[in-house]
């Protein structure tokens, strides 16, 4: 199995949009998936680039991805936030995963980053298995804080806000 590695382009987005879905089902969140195509090519393509993608290919056949973004912390400077290794379910444990995290992480090292964050959920044993290999720091004494979509569009500020 020869695996090549690629950044992607905006004509590989919708094969990156079902890899995606195959994740959130994964996941265990179907419906959760909400992002548009449009959305991808505008953020990840458009002219203030939000995210990158590092594709694995076999057979010019995307096999699986590395999708992260450039993340700032005020103790440490610049980071990368990976916000998912994703891998064809067929072709999980051949090495593939492998690839695209050290991928991920001699970008970090090209572009000087101090640290490399990304989340895994509790019950995903392959995946703490996985980053355990590397012995990564899988911190328990973080609570992840997040506001929906929905909260956002709710939210009504206590008072009035201006920043100048």
């Amino acid at each position: 199995m020869a695996i090549t590695l690629h950044f992607a382009t905006k004509e590989d987005l919708p094969e990156v949009m079902d890899l995606i879905f195959e994740l959130a089902t994964y996941e265990r969140a179907p419906e959760e998936f909400t992002i548009t195509l449009e959305e991808l090519e505008r953020d990840g393509f458009g002219d203030k680039r939000i995210y990158e993608i590092i594709l694995a290919k076999e057979n010019n056949v995307i096999a699986g991805m590395a999708f992260y973004y450039y993340a700032y912390s005020t103790w440490k400077g610049k980071c990368i936030y990976l916000e998912d290794i994703i891998v064809k379910e067929p072709l999980r444990g051949k090495g593939i995963g492998r690839l695209l995290f050290d991928a991920v992480v001699l970008k970090c090292k090209e572009v000087n980053a101090h640290r490399l964050m990304w989340q895994v959920l509790d019950w995903n044993q392959p995946a703490i298995n996985f980053y355990n290999k590397y012995n990564a720091n899988l911190d328990p004494t973080w609570v992840n804080g997040k506001l929906t979509e929905q909260q956002i569009k709710d939210f009504v500020p206590s008072g009035e806000i201006n920043v100048m």
